[in-house]
């Protein structure tokens, strides 16, 4: 049985639907209220028979991962013949929308503060044998907007799913993968043996999923394009160029080549060659970023072409252009950026323009 639950509807006497979250290729995500608990939840129930195939197993899987980086899987249950997985309720939007949407980049400050927390969220599933094999920006849960509280990896319980309809879209031929939103939606963070030979897919995959992420985050480009041309580059795997803006500044420099280095050797057509998932947490570890809070504000006048002010809710921050991260705003321009004591106005550092 599949099909859309009706708000106010109460599943197992337990579960009462609040609202509609989304629509996944696999899956619908609801918002649901534990009657018993007195908290709120995810539901997700399959969308069509090919998913209802998997989806029992799939929820036994993601439950063996448990880590702050990894969405919690609270429960599973069958009635009458439609199946039911519960996860923690993630407060925010996926990464997808939450920030790619928004913004044309991230500074290095903070692609490097997301590829820590998603290498510990993969580490830990490794640890457990688990491989998610669907990483992918719409898998990556955002908690508190564009503040960046955390990050949440998702959906471990539908990648065996995907993996299947990639494998019989693959076998069947382009035709057949371009019909499949699940298969286009994740061709550009795909490691070359998932294309190649999908039924022999290991941990390594997750790592090159992981570098196409933090390529796209950083450079505000997939590091192989799109469309069905994507399966030949990503197959002959030549090392992307990373844009000049990445490494023009002082500030970003330092880090930003550190970034490149980590990408890079995610990106190794060799899978023995990339890097572990322990590995990328200890190299993460070096880095130096902060996890400071972020706020959207417009910028009120830049004088001399050099500094000028950001207004948000609280009095004018200032903001220096070396503290830009890419293109450079304009009066009138919104802004994302972190901000930090000074006297007599506080500093804006890092500064990234909104779309």
């Amino acid at each position: 049985m599949t099909g859309p639950l009706n708000v106010n509807e109460v599943i197992d006497g337990r579960y009462q639907i609040k609202s509609y979250i989304d629509k996944g290729g696999m899956q619908y995500v609801y918002k649901a209220n534990d009657l018993i608990l007195k908290r709120l939840i995810a539901l997700k129930t399959p969308q069509n028979p090919s998913a209802e195939k998997r989806f029992n197993r799939s929820a036994i899987v993601a439950a063996k991962v448990n880590h702050p980086n990894v969405a919690k899987t609270l429960d599973y249950f069958e009635i009458d013949n439609r199946q039911y997985l519960i996860e923690e309720l993630i407060e925010g939007g996926d990464l997808e929308k939450i920030i790619l949407q928004k913004v044309k980049y991230v500074d290095p400050y903070l692609v490097a503060k997301i590829f820590h927390y998603l290498a510990k969220g993969v580490a830990a599933s490794h640890h457990v044998g688990v491989i998610h094999r669907d990483l992918k920006p719409t898998n990556v849960m955002v908690l508190s907007g564009l503040h960046v509280n955390s990050i949440k990896i998702t959906d471990f319980g539908i990648a065996k799913m995907a993996e299947e309809e990639l494998v019989e879209a693959i076998e069947d031929g382009e035709a057949t993968i371009s019909k499949s939103r699940t298969v286009v939606g994740a061709l550009p963070y795909m490691a070359p043996e998932v294309i190649s030979t999908p039924r022999e897919v290991s941990f390594p995959a997750d790592i090159w999923s992981l570098g196409a992420m933090m390529f796209e985050l950083l450079t505000g480009n997939k590091p192989f394009g799109t469309g069905l041309i994507v399966i030949h580059k990503i197959i002959e795997a030549i090392p992307p160029e990373f844009p000049s803006f990445i490494t023009n500044k002082a500030q970003f420099s330092y880090l930003s080549k550190k970034l490149i280095e980590l990408i890079l050797s995610c990106l190794q057509k060799d899978a023995a060659t990339r890097p572990t998932a322990d590995q990328l947490v200890e190299h993460c570890g070096t880095l130096c970023y902060p996890t400071t809070e972020r706020y959207v504000g417009t910028v009120k006048e830049i004088r001399y072409n050099s500094w000028g002010f950001i207004s948000n809710d609280e009095p004018d921050v200032f903001f220096n252009l070396d503290s830009v991260y890419g293109e450079n705003p304009v009066n009138g321009s919104n802004v994302w950026f972190s901000k930090f004591p000074g006297d007599p106005n506080w500093r804006a550092h890092p500064v990234v323009c909104l779309k």
